[in-house]
């Protein structure tokens, strides 16, 4: 794995010590720290990192919605760190959001492929996700193509053929794509 910016968001100075040396350790760099579940989330927005370690503790109780927050908002790939004794929201089935979490101590050896895990996992939903959102428009665009070559075919009289030509030539003729020139033409005749 190359190497990734990191944020430790953990209120104990100590800890985030240790774990940052592992991590320089594994040639990673630490790019912020943070002590509460509000600045973790600050930092976290304002330096843009590839993932996060977020404790769940005593005084950080709330470190499991932090993770949630930030694997929701797709900020970076997030991984919980947790005291031994912890039974949380993870293990249950009807939770939408998994979250990989370690237990602490945090060890090089299970901290390395832990890493490598969350940032492939969060790296496969970025992607799926975008194809998601490439489908969607896809579809969209077929709908509305298809609508304006009804249109076309009922006010102009021209068959399917000849309507999708038409949009075809408008778009490369005004250098837009065919979806705007769909778009136009439903607007046009108030569909």
């Amino acid at each position: 794995m190359h190497s990734l910016k990191v944020i430790i968001g953990d209120s104990d100075e100590n800890q985030r010590k240790e774990l940052k040396k592992i991590l320089h350790t594994l040639g990673h760099f630490v790019v912020g720290e943070a002590r509460s579940s509000l600045e973790t989330l600050k930092v976290l927005r304002r330096l843009t990192p590839d993932l996060a370690f977020i404790t769940h503790n005593a005084s950080l109780r709330d470190g499991e919605h932090v993770a949630e927050i930030i694997e929701e908002e797709r900020l970076c790939a997030v991984i919980l760190l947790v005291e031994s004794n912890y039974i949380g929201m993870y293990g249950r089935s009807e939770s939408e959001t998994v979250i990989p979490y370690l237990r602490k101590p945090v060890n090089i050896t299970t901290l390395e492929p832990m890493m490598n895990i969350a940032v492939s996992r969060y790296r496969e939903v970025i992607k799926l996700e975008q194809e998601i959102n490439k489908l969607k428009d896809t579809l969209m665009t077929r709908k509305l193509v298809e609508k304006a070559k009804g249109l076309l075919m009922n006010h102009q009289g021209l068959s399917e053929t000849e309507a999708f030509r038409r949009i075809q030539k408008q778009a490369m003729n005004k250098r837009t794509s065919i979806k705007s020139i769909a778009q136009s033409i439903i607007l046009a005749y108030g569909a």
